[in-house]
């Protein structure tokens, strides 16, 4: 079969899909500005692309897009419950401290709630959990964080609208001959499968390769590695601090752009948090800061204070009944993005301050003020109680470790009704969900008007406020989707997809079919690693239903393969915004996704690709 020949307007369309991927992968712009970018592109380009504005605004009301905006909104009335809290009580209930059992019971109960709720707040909620129970268990909880983003993946296979990425292949399946879109549980008996092989890797092989970052019950400042940088000062009698109030010296600090911070002051063994704190130094104060050696010099001087004592800040120091240390990950649609923690002004607006920022295998302790956040970046923080759930409340964080609080939860006589009380909307919540997912499946109306008839009882029965509803939309993946749309439809108006397709073909001269699918597989999983799921899916698809097409092959069969692999990113952080999450909490290295997660690609790789032809027919 010959490649078809390749025009001025399918060159312009592989260059800006090419300039897309360099964006995407480099991130120097927002992944959701650089679709709507390529969206702008192509109808200022129309002539060569074939795509009007029309069409490249389309993609904000494709049925995929609207139906993953109200799946937020249900997912966050089913939260605002409490249930996955509730789940939490009885997973520490049933582990009982063992490492195998919490390991299963984590990927059991995260894989299957990731089915039918959105797994990003899922794992928002299972991170300070399970860090707790590894905590009590004794283990590293480095050894739990890596197999929960996992499960929170597989799990989502088993439905229609387990992921953003099945409802787009839903979208595509319109665009094959003969056929509709794909059912609430089409594919279930393959996700079934995939989610089971999975958990087996995860419980067996995966355990054995997933590393120990984190020790077991380390401290916060020793895990960010910051006792250098926190310093305990005396205030003598003749000191320059006697008398001055506390936030007039934090606007000294500021004027001097000293690289310290002024964190508590402790009178007569009593701790005040110093942000929050109106109090007047006196004699005898003991200032803690949290600086670099040389500022903490050039104060001991400029101050006329005491001497301090060298290593003895640790959390039981900075934790008091008005302030404590918190571990927490921007979350990737969070307000911080792109902000500095002077710029957002977390002291002044949520009494916060930065101790230490955890980038990657990058660990930033010197003027973390100035230190333009990114989503996934986990934050060593210095805090009121208030300010630590009200960062939280607004969705910028996902707290992931308090020192104190979350044992509670593990108590053995602890109450369930106490430690995770339910809403009294929680049988209304939860049943919405069932009969939108009912609907749906039965096919009584379309997926897209079953979600959002859940989303207006969800309101108007009170489960959630109309101001909660639009919180609970993470609006980058909803721009990020409309404007990557766009880019199938030049694919196919320009012979893009029948360019690629045609050269993919020729493979089928020397392969079987079903190495053919599974060269698709391998294909697309490459791409959502580095690209993300969405924009893998969107390019694959119809190249995926052109190739199936040309020899003679079930289209749909292909794309599921396209569908599954976009669902196992396994091999980098930024594949999936749930590895992103437990990348810092975990300690984790960038190699260590390659390590554990090549291995469960790979594997997966084969099964899918045999089982496809089982289930589907080839």
């Amino acid at each position: 079969m010959v490649v078809p020949p390749v025009t001025t307007g399918t060159l312009v369309v592989f260059a800006l899909i090419a300039v897309a991927l360099v964006l995407f992968v480099t991130e120097v712009v927002p992944s959701d500005f650089t679709a709507i970018g390529v969206l702008v592109a192509l109808a200022v380009l129309e002539p060569y692309t074939g795509v009007p504005a029309a069409d490249a605004i389309a993609g904000f009301a494709s049925p995929a897009t609207v139906t993953i905006l109200a799946m937020y909104i249900l997912s966050e009335g089913v939260q605002q419950t409490g249930i996955v809290e509730r789940l939490g009580v009885y997973l520490a209930r049933l582990t009982g401290g063992d490492e195998t059992r919490l390991l299963a019971a984590t990927i059991g109960t995260t894989g299957l709630s990731a089915g039918i709720v959105n797994n990003t707040p899922v794992v928002a909620v299972f991170i300070p959990m399970v860090t707790g129970l590894a905590e009590r268990a004794r283990i590293s909880p480095s050894k739990l964080l890596l197999p929960l983003s996992y499960a929170a993946m597989l799990g989502g296979t088993l439905t229609l609208i387990g992921t953003a990425t099945n409802l787009l292949a839903s979208d595509f399946a319109r665009e094959i001959p003969g056929r509709g879109p794909i059912g609430m549980f089409e594919f279930t008996p393959l996700g079934v499968l995939v989610f089971i092989v999975g958990a087996a890797y995860l419980l067996t092989v995966g355990r054995r390769l997933t590393p120990e970052r984190v020790p077991p019950l380390a401290a916060l400042t020793e895990e960010f590695a910051v006792d250098r940088h926190l310093v305990r000062f005396g205030v003598p009698e003749d000191s320059a601090l006697v008398g001055r109030g506390v936030d007039a010296f934090h606007e000294e600090l500021d004027a001097q752009g000293a690289d310290a911070d002024l964190l508590q002051v402790e009178r007569d063994g009593e701790g005040f948090h110093a942000q929050s704190s109106d109090q007047t130094l006196a004699a005898g104060d003991v200032l803690t800061f949290r600086a670099t050696a040389r500022t903490a010099d050039r104060l001991l001087d400029q101050y006329g204070l005491s001497q301090p004592r060298a290593g003895d800040v640790s959390d039981d120091d900075l934790v008091t009944d008005a302030s404590t240390v918190a571990e927490a990950v921007v979350l990737p649609d969070s307000a911080l993005v792109g902000e500095t923690p002077a710029s957002a002004e977390l002291d002044v607006r949520y009494d916060t301050t930065v101790l230490a920022v955890q980038r990657g295998d990058d660990l930033l302790r010197d003027a973390v003020e100035t230190v333009e956040l990114r989503a996934g970046d986990t934050l060593l923080l210095h805090a009121t109680p208030a300010g630590v759930d009200h960062l939280q409340a607004r969705g910028d964080v996902s707290v992931t470790h308090v020192p104190e609080g979350e044992l509670d939860l593990l108590e053995p006589d602890a109450d369930e009704a106490d430690v995770a009380p339910l809403s009294a909307k929680t049988p209304v919540a939860v049943g919405i969900v069932a009969v939108v997912v009912g609907l749906a499946a039965l096919g009584v109306v379309p997926i897209v008007i079953a979600a959002l008839g859940g989303v207006v009882a969800m309101v108007v029965t009170g489960c959630l406020a109309p101001a909660d509803a639009y919180d609970a939309v993470s609006w980058n993946i909803v721009f990020l989707l409309a404007g990557v749309l766009p880019l199938g439809v030049a694919m196919q108006r320009t012979g893009g997809a029948a360019v690629v397709a045609g050269l993919l073909v020729e493979s089928a001269h020397v392969l079987p079919i079903i190495a053919v699918l599974g060269l698709f597989y391998v294909l697309t999983g490459l791409f959502a690693n580095v690209i993300t799921p969405v924009a893998s899916v969107v390019l694959m698809s119809p190249i995926a239903i052109d190739t199936a097409t040309r020899v003679d092959a079930d289209p749909f069969a292909f794309l599921l393969a396209v569908t599954f692999a976009a669902s196992a990113a396994f091999m980098t952080p930024i594949g999936y915004q749930t590895n992103l999450m437990v990348y810092g909490p975990g300690g984790y290295r960038f190699t260590d996704y390659v390590r554990v997660g090549g291995p469960l690609q790979l594997l997966l790789a084969v099964v899918v690709t045999l089982a496809i032809p089982a289930f589907f027919g080839l």
